[in-house]
């Protein structure tokens, strides 16, 4: 319990303290912490690298750590720009935030048929949001995976509704319904969908070896007819960050449910690997992905 608040009282420092740094200053504590960490070599880091082997499998041993280390500022960027993102102006956004083949997305909208954009773990998705709902002018919904303790999830969930987000909790089974609804009735539904640890997982492979993403974009886009977009991120020069909607992934015309899922979502994995693989050092997955790394935790 005494961690648990110390969880949910370091980000409430960070959200409010970070926000009010002048930004060359949140920037330099940023890489700050992203090279203290690094240099300690911790579970984190050792498993970025161990994913990065993977995505840059001909990388030597000097390439991986330079590729961890611009990582780790990577994804401590991801959260210094999370923390002071509720006081960026819409300008700021259309400004610094560039979307490659945004029609995609324009036009799926535009049919009134719905539309689901599914992103892995890449640069900012929570500034890829506020470009959607604040540039295009566009509300979505989304979901977030219960934390501990639950005022830390309480805090996520109202920063995310601040930015005009529709957050519904992954937990108790009733989100599927919900975004089944908003699609049918012609939304945009945003879900980062490159990790699932669950036995409904669909096996995929990914950079050649196995792996189990959610099944819910795929299932989503069956149920409602709604259009499934992959889209990858990436950073460029600070502030500036840039992303692609890729083309849309089709519903096979044959097949059963089950096919048709792991059809689908092996094309969003696909989409997601071209993405990382141009862009390795903002793919912040510090966690076990591939199911051979998980069967070895397991044993």
């Amino acid at each position: 319990m005494t961690r648990d608040r110390l969880t949910d009282a370091l980000y409430g420092l960070g959200w409010s303290a970070v926000k009010k740094m002048p930004e060359p200053m949140a920037a330099r504590l940023g890489r700050t912490i992203a090279d203290t960490a690094w240099k300690r070599r911790g579970k984190g880091v050792l498993r970025l690298e161990a994913n990065l082997a993977r995505v840059v499998p001909d990388a030597t041993p000097e390439r991986l750590t330079e590729l961890s280390k611009a990582g780790m500022r990577s994804y401590m960027r991801y959260w210094m720009e999370s923390f002071r993102l509720p006081t960026w102006s819409r300008e700021r956004v259309a400004r610094n935030v560039s979307i490659h083949d945004v029609h995609h997305l324009t036009d799926g909208l535009a049919s009134g048929r719905g539309v689901i954009l599914a992103l892995p773990h890449l640069a900012n998705w929570d500034l890829a949001g506020v470009w959607v709902t604040r540039t295009l002018g566009v509300p979505f919904t989304t979901v977030a995976e219960r934390l501990r303790p639950e005022s830390l999830y309480d805090r996520f969930v109202a920063y995310r509704e601040s930015l005009g987000m529709e957050v519904l909790p992954h937990s108790g089974g009733a989100a599927f319904g919900t975004l089944a609804r908003r699609l049918r009735a012609g939304g945009l539904v945003c879900l980062v969908a490159d990790r699932d640890l669950s036995a409904s997982g669909v096996e995929v492979k990914y950079f050649g070896e196995t792996a189990r993403m959610p099944a819910g974009p795929a299932l989503l886009a069956q149920q409602t007819g709604a259009l499934l977009l992959p889209v990858t991120l990436w950073y460029g020069e600070e502030p500036e960050m840039h992303g692609r909607v890729h083309a849309p992934v089709e519903v096979p015309e044959t097949g059963t449910r089950a096919e048709k899922t792991s059809s689908m979502t092996q094309a969003l994995a696909d989409a997601y690997a071209t993405g990382i693989a141009e862009h390795p050092e903002d793919w912040h997955m510090l966690q076990k992905l591939w199911l051979a790394d998980l069967e070895e935790r397991r044993a």
